[in-house]
């Protein structure tokens, strides 16, 4: 965990500095994305290499380059120009471009940089946003990092240029953990594992010597929760991310599933076996204490908390067939809301608090879709031989899952995750080192405001 743990102390700091804009009327708008359930044209975009006076320098600022184009276009949202058709190479951060050489290409927004490298070893990465037709800067900010952090820059840079043209927080600096799948079928290995939502550092966080399952990340990003068997009985452990120590949050006496933190992060949330049933508990961290909040012979699990904690939606087999359903948080006022044809499950409320997203199972197919806390506006946005696990951006605009295809011929069946946003256009899968499920997606790890 030492590598982890330097990776995630590799930032160490962000300041603003210089936001101009121009006092005079502008002929033109400003260049902004209005984001709603309807397909999108993405932005025309220029991000070239951030200058670097040393080669080391020059290095770095490719790279974050080219991971900001590379975040802003799996946006879907961000159309970035091909650095081949640049009629202009930026050479002096201190000047403005030639708006012009970017007209021609025909971009709305330029991106413009510099790496340098300091005395004390760190690197200072600032920016500036350009509208290219107002001729004008939207945006300047300067990040410091060790070198080894670089790439996490590139991601709050993302995040401050995604910001200021949709008007909606980013989710690029954030990270994905997961269950990575490795073996035959017969004798499958599931490790817990995480890494950068755009699938870079991958780190193994458990050694696959005992299955593990459903981890999910604490309010604060610095715990996860996860289900692991142990001689084969399944016991709910945490994971403290930064020391990478683990400690049992306690011993039930059925099968424990699908646990997750409240949003203070005080207490988990899952569901116990008992004889033929499962039912909902809560479990205080701090105390130890179990309050159960369903009753009656049924099926009840998948619970995820509303943001605010006032509500529960969970999935429940009470009215004959999976369903999902919502209650107070005390467990009282439990009320179904899916009505559509097939069956509902893996309920998980968005971070907006405005949608639930969910697995649906119909006519031998699976779906991932959303519908408001009420159950109505119900909305499939992907289809498959198998989607199931939907998990939130923290921004409330991006959904990843995990997708199986059944293997063709001697190709044997493989899991992945894939990502895809609230208007269903833009499905693309996620780069992982092997066989993947489970995803859970992590808060924003820089939770500091960045100063305009």
């Amino acid at each position: 965990m030492h590598g982890l743990r330097k990776l995630l102390m590799a930032v160490l700091g962000a300041a603003a500095i210089l936001a101009s804009a121009s006092a005079q009327a502008q002929e033109r708008s400003e260049p902004h994305i209005v984001i709603n359930e309807g397909h999108i044209a993405p932005l025309p975009i220029a991000v070239p290499a951030f200058i670097g006076v040393s080669e080391e320098e020059a290095r770095f600022g490719r790279d974050i380059a080219n991971v900001i184009s590379s975040n802003l276009e799996r946006s879907g949202l961000f159309d970035p120009a091909d650095p081949r058709s640049f009629i202009e190479t930026p050479t002096n951060f201190s000047a403005s471009p030639q708006f012009g050489s970017w007209r021609l290409i025909r971009v709305d927004t330029l991106v413009t940089g510099q790496v340098v490298m300091q005395d004390d070893g760190r690197l200072r990465v600032e920016f500036f946003l350009w509208d290219v037709y107002g001729e004008q800067s939207m945006l300047g900010l300067q990040f410091f990092a060790t070198p080894e952090g670089w790439r996490r820059v590139a991601h709050l840079v993302t995040d401050a240029i995604y910001e200021r043209l949709t008007g909606e927080s980013g989710y690029f600096d954030t990270r994905i953990v997961f269950i990575a799948e490795s073996g035959p079928a017969t004798l499958r290995v599931k490790r817990l594992a995480m890494m950068d939502q755009d699938g870079a550092n991958p780190v193994m966080l458990t050694d696959g010597q005992y299955l593990s399952l459903t981890p999910r990340f604490s309010p604060t990003e610095q715990e996860i929760v996860f289900l692991s068997y142990f001689n084969n009985q399944p016991r709910v452990y945490l994971l403290d991310i930064e020391s990478g120590e683990t400690e049992i949050v306690g011993d039930f006496p059925g099968m424990t599933f699908a646990p997750r933190f409240s949003p203070d992060g005080n207490s988990i949330i899952m569901s116990l076996i008992e004889g033929r049933d499962s039912h909902i508990y809560t479990m205080d961290l701090r105390t130890g204490l179990r309050r159960r909040l369903t009753t009656g012979p049924h099926i009840n699990t998948a619970p995820s908390y509303s943001p605010d904690g006032r509500f529960i939606t969970f999935e429940s087999d009470r009215g004959g067939s999976q369903q999902i359903y919502v209650m107070n948080a005390n467990g009282s006022n439990a009320r179904r809301i899916s009505f559509g044809d097939g069956r509902y499950g893996t309920p998980v409320w968005s971070p907006r608090g405005d949608l639930i997203a969910f697995t649906k199972i119909f006519n031998g197919l699976f779906y991932i879709g959303v519908m408001r806390p009420d159950g109505s506006g119900e909305r499939l946005l992907t289809q498959s031989f198998l989607d199931e696990g939907p998990t939130w951006s923290p921004n409330g605009r991006v959904l990843m899952f995990a997708r199986q295809d059944p293997g063709y011929g001697d190709r044997p069946s493989r899991t992945r995750i894939w990502s895809v946003d609230l208007t269903g256009h833009n499905e693309r899968p996620v780069l992982t080192p092997g066989d993947a499920s489970d995803p859970a997606w992590s808060p924003l790890i820089s939770r500091m405001p960045l100063r305009r």
